[in-house]
C-alpha cells in the first residue's frame, strides 16, 4: 500500500511541477507562445475599445505593444492603448504560458477575449512589485481600479 501511495504521490508532483511554456517559433522569426494563432483579422486598440463599447467582454484578435512583463516569471504584462485609456492588463489563460521578459516595446497579436473588471489594491501593490516598481510607488496605490483587461489563449510576438 505504501508503494502505491509513494507510486502517486511522485505522479502529482511530477505533473503539478510541469512549467513548459508552449513556444513555436515560425520561419519568418516570429514567436508563438499559447495556442497556435495568426495575425489574420486582428484589429487595432481603438477599434476593439469601439467594438467593446458597453459589452462587458469581447472576443477579438488584437494588436498591441507591451509598456510592461513581470520580471519575475512572464505571466503577465500590460500593454499600451494608445492613449484611449490607461494600459490594459493581460493574463494568460490557465496561467499555461508566459512572455519573455524583454519584449516592451514589441508588436505583439494577441488571441483570447477583452473584460472590463476592478482590480483591488492587492492585486494592484502585488503587480507593482513584480514590475520592480518602488516601495513609495506601491505605498501609493489606495485605491482599486476598474479597468479593461485582456485574457490571451495565445500571443504572437515580433521580433522586429
Amino acid at each position: 500500500m505504501k508503494v502505491v501511495l509513494y507510486s502517486l504521490l511522485v505522479i502529482c508532483v511530477i505533473f503539478s511541477c510541469k512549467n513548459e511554456n508552449k513556444v513555436v517559433s515560425t520561419p519568418t522569426g516570429e514567436k508563438i507562445y499559447g495556442d497556435s494563432i495568426n495575425a489574420t483579422g486582428a484589429i487595432n486598440m481603438a477599434e476593439m475599445v469601439t467594438k467593446m463599447g458597453t459589452l462587458d467582454s469581447l472576443a477579438c484578435k488584437v494588436t498591441a505593444t507591451p509598456v510592461a512583463v513581470c520580471q519575475n516569471k512572464g505571466c503577465w504584462m500590460q500593454v499600451t492603448t494608445n492613449g484611449i485609456t490607461d494600459t490594459m492588463m493581460v493574463n494568460f489563460k490557465d496561467y499555461g504560458f508566459f512572455m519573455p521578459k524583454d519584449i516592451a516595446g514589441k508588436k505583439v497579436v494577441m488571441d483570447g477575449f477583452a473584460y472590463k473588471e476592478e482590480t483591488s489594491v492587492a492585486d494592484l501593490k502585488h503587480y507593482a512589485e513584480d514590475d520592480h516598481k518602488s516601495k513609495a510607488e506601491i505605498d501609493a496605490i489606495t485605491q482599486p481600479k476598474k479597468e479593461l483587461k485582456f485574457m490571451a489563449s495565445g500571443v504572437i510576438v515580433y521580433e522586429k
